[in-house]
């Protein structure tokens, strides 16, 4: 029989058991990433861990979107690697704060709705660089820093023994869910290879080779650097590169998560969550973060649907720092290796190289570039950012071909131009070479009854036409107009001198 209580909110049940283990897999997913990505900064490993804690914990309580991870992800830390080498750890400490109010303000001003230009080629691109990403990071587990720092690839029994118990890690993982679902499989692969190499006493690489997570309760530490705009300059741009990396990959996962569950999260309650996770880790020594797709995916896989798992997940991590650390740093690296390989795998949309040959073009191409500069510069919001400017410029380009004329001349000698698609800066020089004001007649109509005029350089262009028009004495109407468009006409007065001309069967605006 299952027991299931709500949390939260009370229209949904939930699963204990099903919360309780996949908020223990999550944090043993979590702790070796976030241990990872602080050595890689050159940061105190529990500066990594205790973001872990912080933002798993308050994003979970606040945030948007049930069943979703955050803590001290990659992607938001490398883009600070540079500022903690140049100026040390008290200004990453401001700049995390800093990027929190900034994406505080984006939920408050209601901004996450934005995600949604994000198109699906960008999103395809997007986990597909990220898969790689955290299968590479995986890879690098292979090698080992000598007694002079030098870093190398594993050697002999080393090494076939590492890839021995990560092959067996991936068998458990994609095995065990055929035969039953009561125990999520990455952890109970964790506990099984953790108990072959304990029981057989084997030498293989473990967590604390990576790095000793014993420490206290995280404390309040206003940074200590210099309050004055010189400051500011610094880390200002840093923190609105972090909060725009942090809030695209959390607004995408949160997307991620809408599909996978087949319902609705809050992008711009999402923001303010982790805005204020943010700052807290600014004020109690965490290195920051955002939501993590492959713990997100963990979670969700291991069967939660709500938010008691990350509770649970991030109450574990900070048992861990606190008495629990002798324990895990007995964990070996391969377990979590083979854990974080499935997890790349199933990132992986799949289905982007099954529909490749039914996409157009222009998709591949803006899905190939996503993936190639998240792989290549670890930027994800560049590469967002650089998907969605090509699938826009793409979008822009198709509507620009699309714009058609019909002309015909009616009984009274007027001729009509009927436009057919938007009039843009994209299809205005198409729209303009339609026309012949040497050869047409003095009364002449554009019909604007399946068009609609967008933008300036629209204006512009009717502006110019009717020049023409008027310098040969003829005279130009413009009819059907959308009220939109109408508006924009009005706006342009200055601008523009053309004549509208009213139908009394579609009327457009009512005179004021």
């Amino acid at each position: 029989m299952k027991y299931t209580v709500a949390l939260f909110d009370f229209s949904k049940k939930i699963n204990y058991k099903n919360e309780l283990l996949a908020g223990f897999t999550v944090a043993m997913t979590m702790i070796p990433e976030s241990l990872s990505f602080a050595i890689l900064a050159g940061l105190s490993p529990l500066t990594g861990l205790y973001a872990a804690f912080m933002m798993g914990l308050v994003t979970a309580i606040l945030g948007g979107r049930p069943g979703m991870v955050s803590g001290g992800a990659g992607a938001t830390i490398v883009v600070l690697i540079a500022l903690i080498k140049s100026h040390g750890v008290e200004y990453l400490f401001a700049t995390v704060a800093l990027a929190g109010i900034f994406q505080l303000l984006v939920g408050f001003f209601k901004l996450g709705k934005f995600v949604r230009l994000i198109p699906q080629p960008v999103m395809y691109g997007f986990l597909n660089g990220l898969a790689v990403i955290i299968f590479m990071a995986q890879v690098e587990q292979f090698k080992i820093t000598d007694a002079n720092g030098v870093v190398g690839w594993l050697q002999g029994t080393s090494l076939y023994i590492m890839l021995g118990l990560t092959a067996l890690t991936i068998s458990i993982v994609y095995f065990f869910p055929k035969i039953t679902k009561v125990i999520p499989a990455s952890l109970f692969a964790i506990l099984i290879v953790f108990g072959i190499v304990l029981g057989f006493g084997i030498n293989t690489k473990t967590v604390a080779d990576i790095a000793h997570i014993s420490g206290n309760l995280p404390s309040f530490h206003i940074p200590k650097l210099p309050f004055s705009s010189e400051t500011l300059q610094i880390i200002f741009p840093y923190a609105m590169i972090m909060a725009g990396v942090g809030l695209i990959e959390s607004l995408l996962t949160l997307s991620m998560v809408d599909e996978i569950t087949n319902s609705k999260g809050n992008t711009n309650k999402e923001s303010v969550a982790q805005g204020i996770a943010n700052i807290t880790n600014g004020f109690f020594g965490g290195m920051g973060g955002c939501a993590m797709v492959a713990q997100t995916l963990v979670n969700l896989n291991a069967g939660s649907r709500s938010r008691l798992s990350g509770i649970i997940a991030s109450i574990t991590i900070l048992i861990i720092i606190l008495i629990g650390a002798p324990f895990i740093e007995k964990i070996p690296m391969a377990a979590l290796v083979g854990v974080m390989m499935m997890v790349a795998v199933s990132t992986f949309q799949w289905v982007s190289i099954k529909i490749v040959n039914k996409m157009p073009k222009s998709d591949i191409f803006v899905g190939m570039t996503v993936a190639l500069i998240t792989i290549l510069l670890h930027n994800l919001a560049l590469a967002v950012l650089v998907g969605v400017i090509i699938a826009a410029l793409v979008f822009a380009w198709d509507n620009a071909k699309r714009i058609r004329a019909r002309k015909y001349i009616d009984e009274n000698g007027v001729k009509y131009y009927e436009i057919f698609g938007p009039l843009f800066f994209g299809s205005v020089m198409n729209f303009t070479e339609k026309f012949d004001p040497a050869d047409d007649p003095e009364q002449v109509v554009i019909d604007f009854k399946e068009s609609r005029i967008v933008d300036m350089s629209a204006i512009d262009a009717l502006d110019k036409l009717s020049k023409k028009y008027n310098e040969l004495n003829k005279k130009l109407h413009l009819k059907h107009l959308s009220e939109d468009s109408v508006k924009l006409l009005k706006k342009a007065q200055a601008v523009i001198e053309v004549n509208i001309q009213e139908d009394p069967t579609y009327k457009v605006m009512p005179e004021k």
